[in-house]
């Protein structure tokens, strides 16, 4: 009998797999969850119908498609991964020219029942589609000029289509992800330097073509980049956002002001108070020792994603946890580092906190992907 064969025997059947479940990762999800529940009924004055009980019934919908997701054996997803990533491509291509627009930006498709954000899909795509290509691949060939062509390829494509919607934040995640991928697989670290070199040249292009003819980004972008470097500019008009997030995080100091008693909230100065800038709320009303609290939590799920990641000896596994677990905190990671003026603003969610839904069922759907390759890796 093969290691192989004995592998599969040892995987657990039934309801025995609720048991291999990695049930620590799905209290703290649960716990950051009942932080932005939380949170929600605070910028809604206390109000459970506005935002709250909408976000609890999606979470209580997407927790169950976690455990279906991860009751479902990992060579099933593995297989699915070449259907997802084509999928999310056609998405994305329909929202370019279907595409629901709002705020300035098209990136949504109405079903009517649910609006969807493809990107979001995307983001999940791209990773299984990158994990199944290095678990194919041989590992010698990893580092290879050629067998890396093709995964900056399947990283451009969709990193393009997201950036013309234009949604720079998600296009920034999807490289992160990938990113991460390519280098659990063992991508020579190289490649990385010169990727972070022409990222600078990059930033160079982008900064140079303000005001030109082939200039990069939009205004609006180019106002939130100056805006970063200095609020001042424009306090009431493409400042304001950052200027109240930032007197939000300094009133609150180290306690807080208590639950629902956050005056920029409470007074409306907040600007997307219950999506974007949700942490300042967070902050100002529960100070350095809430936010410090949440930050905890989402630190310790991602801890937990790797080290389930580390310890899998089946490749895809292992890549789509690490995978899937980078893209999770370049999310949260980049919403706080947003809020807190240490990035530009662009217009990333706080995940599980902040309302929405389609964002919140895709992230779920990803966790019940780390969940199956946990139950059914190789014991």
């Amino acid at each position: 009998m093969t290691f192989l064969d004995q592998s599969h025997r040892s995987l657990p059947t039934g309801f025995a797999k609720l048991l291999h479940v990695h049930w620590p990762i799905v209290l703290l999800i649960t716990a950051v969850a009942a932080t932005g529940f939380l949170m929600l009924t605070s910028v809604a004055g206390g109000r459970l119908d506005r935002w709250a009980e909408p976000q609890m019934m999606r979470f209580g919908v997407g927790l169950c498609v976690m455990i279906g997701v991860g009751l479902i054996h990992i060579r099933f997803w593995r297989s699915l991964a070449p259907v997802a990533y084509v999928g999310g491509i056609c998405l994305l291509l329909f929202v370019e020219f279907f595409g629901s627009v709002g705020m300035g930006a098209q990136r949504w498709i109405d079903l009517g029942f649910i609006v969807i954000q493809p990107s979001e899909l995307m983001k999940i795509a791209l990773v299984m589609m990158l994990a199944l290509y290095y678990d194919w691949l041989d590992p010698l060939k990893v580092s290879h000029p050629v067998w890396v062509a093709l995964p900056l390829l399947l990283t451009l494509v969709p990193t393009a289509l997201v950036l013309t919607q234009p949604d720079l934040g998600t296009a920034i995640l999807l490289t992160a992800g990938a990113g991460v991928v390519m280098f659990m697989a063992g991508v020579s670290i190289w490649y990385f330097v010169a990727a972070i070199g022409s990222g600078i040249g990059v930033v160079w292009a982008v900064m140079a073509s303000k005001g030109t003819e082939w200039q990069i980004l939009k205004d609006y972008q180019y106002r939130r980049i100056d805006t970063f470097l200095d609020p001042s500019i424009d306090p009431l008009g493409s400042g304001y956002h950052i200027t109240q997030s930032k007197i939000a995080l300094g009133s609150g100091g180290m306690s807080g002001r208590g639950f629902m008693e956050g005056t920029q909230s409470r007074l409306n100065f907040l600007p997307e108070k219950h999506t974007d800038f949700i942490f300042t709320t967070l902050a100002e009303e529960f100070g350095f020792v809430g936010g410090i609290v949440l930050l905890t939590l989402y630190s310790l799920i991602v801890i937990f994603c790797m080290a389930s990641a580390m310890m899998n000896r089946d490749r895809f596994g292992s890549l789509l946890t690490g995978g899937i677990a980078a893209t999770f905190f370049f999310f949260f990671a980049t919403n706080m580092a947003m809020v807190t003026g240490l990035i530009p603003v662009v217009g990333v969610p706080l995940p599980l906190v902040s309302y929405g839904g389609s964002a919140m069922l895709v992230l779920l759907g990803a966790f019940g992907l780390i969940q199956s390759a946990h139950i059914h890796r190789p014991r």
